[in-house]
């Protein structure tokens, strides 16, 4: 007879694998990805070496960055298979939803060029499949919102880097070298952040033997939840909700008040303030302007007013208070804001995939039954 071994709800703090690609210390405001402090990669490194550094295990030397950037180039193209469908995918509905349109592509994709099952693929094919669908993530972003508001697609361009090239994919105007620099630290610091629900939910996947893209799938969906990565655009409306300085207590308290949640505050992990946050403060204090000044000040109050309202949960800012903020001042669009927080995890999530991909063994837990004792005779 099998023992079964109850867990804490949301399975907080169960070690359920082991893992060489990075973790978070919560209590002392830390992660890294492999073995390197994932802020001092985010303030030295581009998304290339370390979208290297998680697949390969290393940081690159300069030829070897040249040679992955221009084995990038290619792969962030469009097959004309998917090109074709994109817009209808874009004007589906009556909202626009891009990582639904996202996950649509995807799947699509893996028809197109065939993606072999993991547990089918040799570890060669295994990562040129997760190198695919990361090089083109941002290219079917870009692609969908523009189709969306009327715009044509822009190719990907091989001379901008992987954070300049988002902005031009986006935007339609090649970003300043200040603007480039503030998405590229946010993205180098958003690769990876441990055993997340959108991870979990991807190794899960991943540990059937399932396709990458299945794997990516399912992770998007998870991370859609605005619990998850859904809450960049949702943290800076409230800076719009708020709108003067005399507003923010008053705010803060009808929130608490009724059970609402106060976007881009609190931390599932951390007990400490987030080291995004403080970096991404940082570089907002950098690119300066009202905002920034409204969005420190509000962050302020925010904190102390929780502190009193809720003694001892040490409640502070978290990645998408000010990722909202650098991407406003950036010239993203709002609808965009989570989408680019999945270029960069995009990288993360198929790290861990292959890394699931080399355990024989499925992830398959089981549940406590709690419903009307059975059986029940059927009449």
């Amino acid at each position: 007879m099998s023992t079964t071994i109850n867990v804490p709800p949301g399975l907080r703090n169960v070690v359920v694998t082991e893992t060489t690609l990075g973790d978070v210390r919560g209590d002392e405001g830390f992660y890294h990805y492999r073995q390197y402090s994932a802020i001092d990669l985010a303030k030295s490194k581009t998304l290339e070496d370390v979208w290297f550094l998680m697949f390969e295990a290393r940081l690159p030397t300069a030829e070897e960055r040249d040679r992955f950037v221009a084995e990038l180039a290619p792969l962030r193209v469009l097959p004309d298979e998917v090109r074709a469908v994109l817009p209808a995918i874009a004007t589906a509905g009556p909202s626009f939803n891009p990582l639904a349109g996202l996950r649509t592509a995807l799947s699509l994709l893996a028809a197109v060029r065939s993606l072999a099952p993991l547990w089918d693929a040799d570890p060669v094919r295994r990562k040129a499949d997760a190198m695919l669908v990361c090089a083109v993530t941002p290219t079917i972003l870009a692609a969908l919102y523009r189709l969306r508001e009327g715009q044509e697609p822009l190719e990907p361009r091989a001379d901008l880097t992987a954070a300049a090239n988002w902005l031009y994919m986006v935007t339609g105007a090649e970003p300043s070298a200040v603007q480039a620099a503030a998405i590229e630290h946010y993205l180098v610091a958003t690769v990876d952040h441990g055993f997340n629900a959108s991870t979990f939910t991807a190794r899960v996947i991943a540990s059937t033997g399932a396709d990458v893209v299945a794997a990516i799938a399912g992770a998007i969906g998870a991370f859609s939840g605005p619990l998850h990565g859904g809450a960049p655009d949702r943290a800076l409306a409230s800076l719009d909700e708020i709108g003067t300085p005399d507003r923010i207590d008053a705010w803060v308290r009808a929130k608490v008040s009724a059970g609402d949640r106060i976007m881009g505050f609190g931390h599932a992990v951390y007990r400490t303030e987030d080291p995004r946050s403080l970096m991404l403060r940082d570089i907002a204090r950098g690119l300066g302007g009202d905002l920034v000044d409204f969005a420190t000040t509000v962050e302020q109050r925010i904190v102390d007013v929780l502190a009193e309202l809720k003694p001892g949960r040490n409640l502070y800012a978290n990645v998408e208070f000010y990722a909202g903020v650098v991407m406003e001042l950036c010239g993203l669009p709002r609808p965009m804001f989570t989408p680019t927080f999945t270029v960069s995890r995009v990288i993360g999530w198929s790290a861990n995939i292959l890394e699931q991909s080399t355990d024989p063994k499925i992830i398959r837990p089981i549940a406590t039954y709690v419903g009307p004792q059975p059986p029940v005779p059927v009449v």
